[in-house]
């Protein structure tokens, strides 16, 4: 049975990790096979965007047992894959957490670009629990996503956040009944599903390149550049004209 499942919902890719007996855990199988199907997101020009969730009652509770049983270096990096390959998409990314999102599956949350959490959703690190030091990068993206003392209060202290109180330190974007959440992060994506895709990928890039500016003068020149190639596109063209 496939580990990772891949639908697609008018522009929208669905990835669903579909190992809901060990509560969707980064296997080493389960790593490579969201590589591979990520491969083929990121090669379907119908998709626009892309929503990652869980089947079952947990969308990622870790990295497997026996991943951890075995944590030499060649192992961790192939969990680390896992985030990496979905933090590393140039489409924009959603996750849909519908439970708990426990170390590297908090990390996979964290890759993408906006999470919104179902009412069940648990995003916890664990790691001072375990105990072991925490990996991925997920220092760096916890700190960007939700800033350093939430960080910290996480990640050093070991304490865990309810969807609300996601939302409340900028982790979540929204917390919506579990029953809703598929079709509210599908519909979050609808509009820049449908948008053209290279101005898409342009703003992604352009959203990473500029908070490591010095300079706001710095940040309007990249910008600059992307914005007169994006007027001088067909698109643009047709939608000025059509507004007249």
């Amino acid at each position: 049975m496939p580990l990772v499942r891949y639908d697609h919902d008018d522009g929208v890719a669905v990835i669903t990790l579909t190992d809901p007996r060990r509560r969707n855990a980064v296997s080493l199988e389960l790593a490579d096979e969201l590589g591979d199907v990520i491969t083929q997101v990121e090669a379907d020009p119908e998709v626009g965007a892309v929503v990652l969730t869980g089947e079952g009652p947990a969308f990622c509770s870790g990295a497997d047992r026996d991943a951890l049983r075995r944590a030499d270096e060649q192992v961790l990096r192939r969990v680390y894959s896992a985030f990496l390959r979905v933090r590393a998409l140039p489409l924009p990314t959603v996750a849909a957490v519908n439970g708990p999102a426990v170390g590297a599956g908090f990390n996979l949350a964290l890759a993408c670009d906006v999470r919104i959490a179902g009412a069940s959703a648990v995003f916890d690190p664990r790691f001072v629990g375990i105990p072991v030091h925490p990996g991925g990068g997920h220092t760096w993206l916890l700190d960007r996503a939700a800033g350093t003392q939430a960080a910290a209060a996480m990640t050093l202290f070991g304490h865990a956040v309810d969807g609300p109180r996601a939302v409340q330190v900028g982790l979540a974007w929204s917390c919506v009944a579990d029953d809703e959440l598929l079709t509210e992060a599908v519909a979050f994506c609808r509009p820049v599903a449908a948008a053209p895709r290279l101005l898409v990928r342009e703003i992604k890039d352009t959203l990473r390149t500029t908070p490591s500016l010095a300079e706001h003068a710095e940040a309007s020149e990249v910008e600059l550049r992307r914005q007169l190639a994006s007027v001088d596109r067909p698109e643009y063209r047709e939608r000025l004209a059509a507004h007249r």
